[in-house]
């Protein structure tokens, strides 16, 4: 398994950015995918983007355009830059890691390693 610790989540207004960065240590980092899922209050866990070993990245239509993930193979990284904040994207951020595959995989099963979560508030 991987150890992940998330940072850089907090408070902020609408329309504001937020840059969550993911520290990764354990098994090799290079070749796993890498993702961001997201938890709000009563809701189930859900998918926010996945980035490959080869950097090739995917999101939920619920970010695209707004969101990007990016990695640092270098310096076992995985951050998500969020522009355009909106009260909706308010919810614990949660980065996460599986084995590399050829598909981009969106679903929390996918991945075997989990960091403790970063709270992100968006206020109107």
């Amino acid at each position: 398994q991987v150890q992940l610790v998330e940072s850089g989540g907090g408070l902020v207004q609408a329309g504001g950015s937020l840059r969550l960065s993911c520290a990764a240590s354990g098994r090799t980092f290079s070749t796993d995918n890498m993702g961001w899922f997201r938890q709000a209050p009563g809701k189930e866990r859900e998918f926010v983007a996945t980035i490959k070993s080869n950097k090739n990245t995917y999101y939920a239509d619920s970010v695209k355009g707004r969101f990007t993930i990016s990695r640092d193979n270098s310096w076992n990284m995985v951050y998500l830059q969020m522009n355009s904040l909106k009260p909706e994207d308010t919810a614990v951020y949660y980065c996460a890691a599986g084995p590399k595959t050829l598909m981009f995989m969106t679903t929390p099963s996918a991945y075997d390693s989990w960091g403790q979560g970063t709270q992100v508030t968006v206020s109107s």
